[in-house]
This record gives C-alpha cells, structure tokens and sequence, in this order.
C-alpha cells in the first residue's frame, strides 16, 4: 500500500492540563489555532511531548477527538498509539481510524524489549492491523526506549508484514541508518527527521518532512532554514540551525523540551498548564529565568519575524 508523503513541518504538541493534572482539552481549541496559523502542517499528538505514556488510554482518545474537532480539517493529525501493552496500542489504533486521525505512529515497547528487527516487527504488525486504512510509521527513539534496531532492517521486515507501513519517525542521531532508510527500494518509505537541532542534517540526506517539539512555537526558523537551504544558501541555513541548537541547550538547562516548551507556550499566550509527575513543572521563579535566557539571545525577536 502506497501513501502520499508527508511534507514540511509537523509539530508534537503538549497535552494541556490544569493545575490539578487533569486534562485541560478546552485550550487546543486555542493551541491548534496557532499550529494553523504558524505554517505547521500536522500535529504528531499524544507522543513524548505530549506525555502519552503517562495518560490513561481514555484520556489518549479523548485528547485526539479534541486535536481532530479543533484542526477542523486545516492540519493532519498523527496519533501516536505506542504503549508497552500491545493490546492497548491496538485499542488506540482502532480508535484513531475510527475518529478519523490522518496516520498512527507506534514507539517500541520498552519495559520488556524487543531483541531483533523480527521480534519488533511482530509487535507492531497487530497494531498497524488495528487500522488498516491508516499510514503507518513506526517511532524510532531508543534513548528513550533503550530498543537500538537498525530502522533500514525493520524496513525489510516491513515490506513483507505490514501492509499500511509507510515510514519512520527517525528519532535518532544515526545518520548512517537514516541514509539506509531514505535510499531504501528507491525511496518507497518515508523519513520523518525526528531530532529539531539535527534538521538540516535530515533535509541534507534527502527528508521532505519532520516532527518535532520545538515547531510548536519555532516553526519560523525551521522554515526560514528549509528554505535557505532550497535556494543554496547553506551559510544562512547553518546560521538558523545553530540558533536552534542555542535554544535546545537552554531546554536542556532547564530539564528538558517539555517542561521549558510548556512555559514557552504559555509565553506565547497558549497556556498548556503543568506536567504530571514523575515530570516536574518549573517554578515561577524558574520560568523567569527561562525567559530571560531566551530573550538574550533574540528568540522573542526572532519567532516574531515573518
């Protein structure tokens, strides 16, 4: 089965919740607006930066009728349906084709792991099964996972097993395996550079489309850089990543892409509230700080300009 590949940028979203922890889907009703209006093309929900594994599989299914009620048809909309229950991935893969998401993505299990490209195409066989009608990507991040399979050898397995398999969210700083993948039978499967602070990487090997945290409230930049880079202009396009990478260190400095992105996003006037524990949420005191780096460095100044 053959899908139209995706293009541009796809942003992972937070999952909004309230003071208290409990979801908050009335504010992506306001955070899709901005998605839409920010050259965005999709929305990868319910993923790492949407803190999937820490929702229930109820609160999963509701978060994704509220991202597809609110996107109105205007961003595709990628439901991440992996779990380290198989059988649960399944229930929200049926789910997701069911409400009408545009494409499922599935992570590797990783409490009990699978051990080869066999092992894992196994698990998620089932799962693409569950939605058979629905491009398929499977979600490569092993520093999160610990599951270190080549993705160009699960490409292989794929062909054979998985009808609806159309590429991977390549997650992941190997680029050897990454060009493996794009040169795989031609180019029949897809891409998607899954690391913001290594885009120009991706789109230098031939990547058409990617998914990432900081598209939530950066996707100017990462357009500006695709498109220095299509006209030639690596100078400018080196510049631009590297201003990526200066804000991503200033995430890390500050415990990670989701708890600075939700303070971000609430800087920008999209409130997605705290994270649930074992994340922690950054103090007020925290969140002053955070925003002072980020205006030293012009990033108030620089997501501004159009």
């Amino acid at each position: 089965m053959k899908f139209k590949k995706l293009e541009g940028l796809i942003a992972a979203p937070f999952t909004p919740m309230d003071e208290r922890g409990n979801l908050n889907n009335g504010a992506i009703e306001l955070f899709a607006n901005h998605l839409i209006n920010s050259g965005v093309t999709g929305a990868f929900v319910c993923g790492t930066t949407g803190e999937g594994f820490s929702l229930t599989t109820e609160e999963r299914k509701s978060v994704l009728e509220s991202w597809i009620k609110y996107s109105g048809n205007k961003l595709k909309i990628i439901c991440h349906v992996g779990s380290n229950c198989q059988h649960e991935s399944m229930e929200l893969a049926a789910h997701a084709e069911k409400r009408g998401a545009y494409a499922i993505g599935c992570i590797a299990p990783s409490f009990f792991k699978p051990a080869k490209a066999s092992d894992l195409i196994e698990y998620l066989a089932p799962v693409a099964a569950a939605a058979p009608d629905l491009p398929f990507y499977y979600y490569n991040m092993p520093s999160m996972t610990g599951v270190n399979i080549q993705v160009s050898e699960l490409f292989s397995l794929a062909k054979e097993r998985i009808q609806n398999f159309a590429g991977v969210k390549f997650t992941h700083s190997d680029m050897y395996d990454m060009q493996k993948c794009i040169a795989f039978d031609n180019g029949y499967y897809e891409v998607l550079n899954g690391f913001d602070e290594i885009l120009l990487c991706g789109i230098t090997l031939g990547v058409n489309a990617a998914v990432g945290s900081t598209y939530n409230y950066m996707p100017s930049v990462y357009l500006e850089l695709w498109d220095a880079f299509r006209k030639g202009d690596l100078k400018k396009a080196k510049e631009l990543q590297q201003f990526s990478v200066k804000v991503v260190d200033i995430l890390v400095k500050y415990k990670g892409a989701i708890l600075a992105g939700k303070a971000i996003m609430g800087f920008l006037g999209v409130e997605c509230g705290p994270c649930r524990l074992p994340l922690r949420t950054l103090s007020d005191d925290e969140k002053l700080s955070l925003k002072k780096e980020l205006d030293d460095i012009g990033f108030f100044q620089r997501i501004a300009k159009k």
